[in-house]
């Protein structure tokens, strides 16, 4: 689902990525909070609401194909959205819940200058212990990692680790905490969603 110009006409383009039991409308509705007029947005829709079938720190190989089609999906709209007009720096990517797993893993394993990333309540994916020898470089692309230190879900120390490799990888990692807030999107990680996407803008 899209929103706002296309992207030969827009400033900027963000790419949404729903949870588990999420979708691309409601990705859309967060769009408006945080993206202005000027923006392309576009939110794709997993098939059954999910993009892989268990956790995202059980082995790698149990959540295929899901995870490998998944990727497939966010490597085909980035290239998309250059192809049409948008420069990769300008392209921001971000995820919820399992999206924003999905969405954090995308750019380790393709780096490159992005506009920025925003990955809520999200962190690399695979079980403890996986080998994170990434190629490339995110050559200072602004990331925002959101989560709760009480997350049923995220475990702390996951965000931690991502944080460290995607900082390892020359992304400007910052990382935001939030005491007993639970599996949820906050005010101030939309206000902060809004500026990344301000600066993008603003660069056009």
């Amino acid at each position: 689902m899209t929103a706002g110009p296309p992207p030969r006409e827009a400033n900027a383009a963000l790419i949404l990525v729903h949870g588990r039991g999420g979708s691309a409308r409601e990705m859309l509705r967060l769009a408006r909070e945080i993206a202005d007029g000027t923006v392309a947005c576009v939110a794709p829709q997993a098939s059954g609401h999910t993009w892989y079938p268990y956790s995202f720190l059980s082995p790698l190989e149990q959540n295929e194909p899901g995870l490998s089609s998944g990727l497939a999906v966010l490597e085909a709209l980035v290239r998309e959205t250059i192809e049409a007009g948008v420069p990769r720096k300008r392209v921001a990517l971000l995820g919820f819940s399992q999206g924003a797993c999905l969405a954090l893993e995308f750019v380790a394993r393709s780096a490159g200058r992005y506009g920025g990333v925003i990955g809520l309540s999200g962190g690399l994916i695979g079980p403890p212990g996986t080998p994170r020898d990434y190629p490339g470089s995110l050559n200072a692309t602004p990331i925002l990692l959101g989560c709760s230190d009480v997350d049923p879900h995220i475990p702390l120390e996951r965000v931690e680790e991502t944080a460290t490799v995607l900082t390892g990888l020359g992304g400007e990692v910052t990382k935001r905490i939030y005491p007993g807030l639970g599996h949820t999107v906050n005010r101030d990680e939309l206000d902060r969603a809004r500026a990344m996407l301000a600066q993008i803008v603003g660069t056009a």
